[in-house]
């Protein structure tokens, strides 16, 4: 979906905007483009305020509207207006979404330990085993990327580079390695819930 043109929204009117929610209900897609057309700018504007990239901000914008559409049935206009209810729409998907990034990034974090210096002391061997365990099913999960995120994530995490120290060495722009450290941490995030054992 596209980026709304920043056309001038109407007012609010209830009863207006609870005709208009059922058209789209029914399935009507001049309605939706409506909806669009009232909503989309002040949408894009949140979901560009709340997230790190503007593609991040457009998949979250093509999420609200088809959250619109499946749920337009649900929209009660003494809540709020119809501009309200899908702005609330879009905070939440867009908030969602940091969170999936951060699971995610906290998961691979917490999995790839570093070998423990010389000194330290040998870990029990509950312990080890299950360090062991973390370690492999980070392997497994890097093995499935596409070779070019994968490189990312190893930079990042084994050798702690920065994005911009990854585009310096890799020689790609700095935006296209921070597309794909994110697509990497959101399919790592989900490849390591696949692999972990279940009681």
């Amino acid at each position: 979906m596209a980026p709304p043109s920043s056309a001038v929204p109407r007012a609010s009117d209830p009863a207006l905007d609870l005709a208009l929610l059922r058209q789209v209900a029914m399935g009507s897609p001049q309605a939706m483009r409506d909806v669009y057309a009232r909503c989309g700018g002040r949408c894009f504007a949140i979901a560009l305020r709340l997230l790190p990239t503007h593609a991040d901000a457009e998949e979250v914008l093509q999420e609200t509207f088809l959250e619109v559409w499946r749920r337009a049935r649900e929209f009660n206009p003494e809540r709020g207006g119809l501009e309200a209810w899908v702005a609330t729409i879009v905070r939440t998907r867009a908030i969602d979404r940091l969170r999936a990034q951060g699971t995610a990034a906290r998961v691979v974090e917490g999995a790839v330990q570093q070998e423990p210096p010389v000194s330290a002391a040998p870990a029990a061997p509950d312990e080890a085993v299950s360090q062991e365990e973390a370690r492999a099913r980070v392997v497994a999960a890097l093995a499935q990327l596409p070779p070019e995120q994968r490189a990312v994530v190893e930079l990042a995490y084994f050798e702690g580079l920065s994005q911009r120290e990854i585009s310096e060495r890799t020689g790609d722009p700095l935006g296209t390695v921070k597309t794909r450290a994110r697509l990497a941490l959101e399919k790592l995030g989900a490849l390591l819930e696949m692999l972990r054992p279940h009681a």
